[in-house]
């Protein structure tokens, strides 16, 4: 079967005096019959193309399937009178969620155990299932959770009564995925956040159980385009905080869960650049803010007195702060030092460092532990070490492990390396990379690579383990990953280094990257590949442009591509919350700059690299026809006979298939598109 060729249907974007050609500008109109028969034809070719695979991938997939232990259970959390655990069996897809009533963790072994929600029971076979935000009554009698079943962020909350296993009556539709769902304290009334037109979070209503949801009342409207609305549980489950979010400012408000009908009070009134975040921790506010601290510093303030500020730590402009923990006991801060995670506790006024043993780790605080806990849980994971949790002894700060995460069949570290490397930008500045082998993959030359990156929003690409990537390093495959500019991994100014006008250097330092690795020996550029996922999709797509030379195979997952165009089109999901990482093209100076690195813009008559390509129907992050005019311009202008695959989810969004078994399939079809291309 040859390659399917999208017919051209001539269109112009006239701009700022500039004429942009977009004959491929139809695809955007799902339905339009000729649309989804070109998706279905690129699929029929994508079967082609990976049918001489098949074996390889089934191999791949067995192999990870024989990673999958015969039971998985996380360290259960206490909360109230029960401890709360999560659950896997070998052969399920979803996770069940459990519970125990015991008063010491010495007890559960005793215990019977009550399932409160078992996803493999909502599931229907081949179909997308989607379930997030679990939230408990205070009372523990009933459980409220949002459910999807088609891709998108438009979620339905549901609530189930624990004693009776029954779902209520109380159904709530187009309720946003995120921070969108909290109890008040007597459990009469759950508050909740819908979306707009556009999937935006920008509405706060309040429910009373057991009413109509027509009679619901709107607490509040986020009506600025460039903010989103959030809700969250004060540690101490005694405050909602209500966030308006754009990338650059936020403002807060404050609702008691004790008094469900009284009107939130604003924090600090938004000012343009400023980042604020607030915890509760006995009779004080906890305020995290960037004013005149790029990388945040922490303040109090009396509960009855919330204009007034003082510092909790002095600031340290060497700590990135991101996250605050309080309990009643203790105050634990979490953020980044040295490129890694950190956890700090509060002592004597001062932070100390929680410290660890490998160089290159991961480290959190659980979320949803009790405000009043006496061991407070922490995971550790690196590249190496699989998930760790460590209770933290809150009277005498030492830590005690509880679990290890386990890895079937057989694993030992010491035949694998990881390391933290340093590749120098074209501007001069330190670029970190973590890098995970076998030991012996090294030992006859340049080996296989891929090489991974993300670079936006100030998301961290973190060492983390997966016994599902030990069939490709046993191939001799070396994995790294690149944490560019436009991530946060070295600090604020990482991400402000990355974004708007300085958005070059998240490409420029993933080639940097690659370059040092060719230099160094580690591979070269026949054994080279490069993966990334949204916007590490759109730094695969325009590293394809800028420097498709040194790689032979690249991977852009529901790759973020044509930029321009998004930005243009207000009508589309999350459009305007991204002016502020991107910029807005109606702007000419940002409209000019965003073209300059924009894939779908920039694609030339040339040879590209092999190119394995992702999208889903149902996408409201990144819309399926950027994926799929990318590809259709390549086709028709790329100079080389190398492959090109569009592989679109018909039936799912941003995140792909639902259900862990479905996951790793497609990780193997992935892998061996790659592996046949670089081994």
């Amino acid at each position: 079967m040859k390659p399917p060729i999208a017919k051209c249907i001539q269109y112009q974007h006239t701009l700022h005096g500039d004429v942009r050609e977009d004959d491929f500008y139809w695809l955007k109109d799902k339905n339009n019959p000729e649309v989804i028969h070109y998706l279905e034809e690129e699929n029929k070719y994508y079967e082609t193309v990976m049918k001489p695979l098949e074996a390889l991938t089934n191999e791949l997939y067995k192999r990870m399937i024989d990673r999958v232990p015969i039971s998985e259970e996380n360290v259960p959390v206490k909360h109230g009178p029960y401890y709360y655990y999560t659950r896997y069996e070998k052969e399920m897809q979803y996770p069940i969620h459990a519970r125990k009533r015991a008063e010491k963790r010495t007890q559960l072994p005793n215990t019977t155990e009550e399932i409160i929600l078992d996803l493999n029971e909502l599931a229907v076979e081949d179909e997308y299932l989607s379930v997030a935000a679990l939230r408990l009554s205070s009372n523990h009698k009933r459980l409220a959770y949002l459910e999807n079943r088609d891709g998108t962020d438009r979620y339905t909350l549901l609530i189930k009564d624990l004693n009776s296993g029954l779902l209520l009556r109380d159904t709530i539709s187009d309720v946003y995925i995120y921070g969108s769902m909290e109890w008040s304290h007597c459990g009469n009334y759950i508050f909740y956040i819908t979306v707009d037109e556009n999937e935006r979070p920008f509405q706060l209503w309040r429910h009373q159980l057991g009413t109509d949801t027509k009679n619901d009342e709107l607490i509040y409207e986020e009506t600025d385009e460039t903010f989103t609305l959030f809700i969250q549980k004060s540690q101490s489950e005694k405050y909602i905080f209500i966030q308006s979010v754009s990338t650059t400012t936020s403002e807060v408000r404050m609702l008691s869960t004790e008094t469900p009908l009284s009107t939130p009070q604003v924090i600090d009134e938004r000012r343009d650049g400023i980042l604020y975040y607030s915890e509760h921790w006995g009779d004080e506010l906890l305020i995290l803010t960037n004013e005149n601290a790029l990388n945040f510093k922490l303040l109090s303030c009396p509960i009855d007195q919330i204009h007034e500020r003082k510092y909790v730590v002095p600031y340290d402009e060497e700590r990135y702060l991101n996250g605050v923990y309080p309990f009643h006991d203790c105050l634990l801060i979490t953020g980044r030092k040295d490129g890694l995670t950190q956890i700090w506790i509060l002592q004597n006024g001062e932070l100390e460092q929680l410290t660890w043993e490998e160089p290159v780790y991961t480290v959190s605080v659980l979320s949803n532990q009790s405000y009043k806990a006496e061991e407070v849980l922490i995971h550790y994971e690196s590249s190496l070490t699989p998930e760790t949790t460590y209770a933290l002894d809150i009277t005498s700060s030492t830590m005690t492990r509880l679990q290890v995460a386990p890895v079937s069949g057989e694993y030992n570290s010491s035949n694998y390396r990881q390391e933290q490397l340093w590749a120098t930008a074209e501007d001069g500045v330190k670029v970190p990379l973590t890098v995970l082998y076998r030991k012996d993959a090294l030992d006859k030359g340049p080996a296989p690579l891929i090489l991974s990156g993300y670079g936006s929003y100030g998301a961290n690409n973190d060492p983390y383990f997966s016994p599902y990537i030990l069939p490709i390093l046993d191939k001799g495959v070396v994995l790294v990953t690149a944490q560019v500019r436009g991530g946060s991994e070295m600090g604020r100014h990482w991400y402000e280094d990355g974004k708007m006008h300085n958005k070059r250097h998240t490409f420029t330092d993933f080639i940097a990257i690659a370059n040092h690795l060719i230099d160094i020996g580690y591979t070269a550029p026949h054994k080279l590949a490069a993966q990334g996922g949204s916007a590490g999709g759109l730094l695969i797509g325009a590293v394809a442009n800028m420097a498709g030379d040194l790689f032979e195979v690249m991977v852009p997952e529901v790759p973020f591509v044509d930029i321009v165009t998004t930005m243009l089109d207000t009508s589309l999901p999350l459009t305007t919350l991204e002016w502020n990482e991107w910029g807005n093209p109606n702007n000419k100076e940002e409209y000019f700059y965003m073209k300059s690195y924009s894939p779908y813009d920039n694609v030339e008559a040339k040879e590209y690299p092999h190119l394995y390509v992702t999208t889903g129907l149902n996408d409201p992050r990144v819309g399926y026809q950027e994926p799929a005019k990318w590809v259709a311009r390549l086709r028709s202008l790329k100079t080389d006979n190398h492959d090109i695959v569009l592989k679109t989810n018909m039936g799912a969004g941003h995140f792909g298939s639902s259900g862990r078994f479905n996951a790793l399939k497609e990780a193997a079809e992935r892998y061996a598109f790659v592996l046949d291309k670089i081994c």
